[in-house]
């Protein structure tokens, strides 16, 4: 029998106050519980090509997060943001009935994962891979910014929860320089303010080939076939074509965010065992140090500092969707070593 996930697929729903998370699911019933936590902008599919390969031992729940994908978009008035995001992970779980977990998350996701920790039982795997120029990648930068104080403060509040952490493309910390966090909450809150004050908006209408051109020039390093993955669950058919499903208010910039001393301070309590794996093309080569709010290298040292493995593989940001086989090995090997063997001796 294959040693990866070879049972059909189902589709998940998740009741909230707001609607429903939705994901697919992969895997036994009783297999050890793995949540799947996707990229800004992406949807559950960019893990469609990955979990085949993996265990078969492991029931994966891949989501899409609030606003993205099939999920509901928050009401108007509620920020995407920390505090939310952390809240969404705690209820999903709670939806799913699960005690101990471990959580895979690509990008964004990532960073989900790399704050929702287990302080002593984990290991992360970040894989840094690259983004190439438009306006679209710095949206893509400051989602990465924000998003990581969620996870470190839902680690504080629930370590007992989270038995292992697997990180695709995320340097697990990112901050805000201290003298720009000013600007950036006012920004945050001015353009949901001005958001709310327009009528109401309608998307703009694409024929499926022009959805493919738009996901592809927005991502560049997406194969065609990964773009038509992503749009399975990344458009809405409407009457003339398709409209792109995801809140556009996704944009909007965030107003909690860190400064790099604070984004060191919560790598130094990090207790478990780490594993970086670094894209050749990653992010990264994509942003010069000097153009970084907190320098790779710094992060890169404490890792290595305190014993981690950093290592580096051939690939870029989605590398884990458009070249699953690069990835799979160390992920594989992970969850067989540093979870589903310490579960057969439990």
């Amino acid at each position: 029998m294959s040693s990866t996930v070879e049972q059909a697929v189902s589709e998940l729903s998740v009741p909230v106050p707001w609607g429903e998370i939705r994901g697919k699911v992969w895997g036994p019933d009783h297999g050890y519980p793995v949540l799947c936590l996707h990229g800004w902008l992406d949807n559950c599919g960019t893990f469609k090509t990955l979990i085949p390969l993996l265990p078969k031992e492991c029931r994966y729940v891949a989501v899409d997060l609030a606003g993205h994908g099939l999920s509901s978009h928050l009401p108007l008035g509620v920020l995407y943001g920390v505090t939310t995001h952390m809240v969404h992970v705690r209820r999903i779980v709670e939806g799913l009935q699960w005690k101990k977990f471990s959580i895979m998350g690509h990008s964004m996701g990532g960073n989900v994962a790399g704050m929702v920790t287990k302080i002593h039982l984990m290991q992360l795997i970040t894989v840094f891979t690259q983004y190439t120029g438009t306006i679209f990648l710095l949206f893509l930068a400051w989602y990465h910014i924000w998003s990581k104080l969620c996870f470190l403060q839902f680690s504080a509040l629930y370590p007992e929860m989270v038995d292992a952490v697997i990180l695709l493309d995320s340097f697990g910390f990112i901050s805000t320089d201290s003298k720009n966090l000013s600007k950036v909450m006012r920004q945050g809150m001015d353009e949901m303010l001005h958001h709310e004050k327009k009528t109401e908006e309608k998307k703009r209408v694409y024929t499926y080939e022009k959805a493919v051109e738009r996901l592809s020039a927005a991502n560049p390093t997406l194969s065609e076939q990964s773009v038509r993955i992503l749009l399975e669950r990344g458009l809405v058919q409407v009457e003339g074509g398709f409209v792109f499903s995801r809140d556009l208010r996704l944009n909007f910039k965030n107003i909690p965010c860190i400064s790099p001393e604070q984004s060191l301070e919560m790598q130094s309590k990090i207790q478990a065992s780490v594993l970086v794996v670094l894209g050749d093309k990653g992010f990264a080569a994509t942003f010069p140090e000097s153009n970084q709010q907190l320098p790779s290298s710094k992060l890169l040292k404490a890792y290595r500092d305190r014993n981690h493995t950093v290592v580096t593989v051939s690939g870029d940001h989605h590398v884990h969707l458009n070249d699953p086989e690069a990835v799979a090995p160390l992920v594989s090997d992970f969850l067989r070593n540093k979870v589903l063997s310490q579960q057969l001796l439990a």
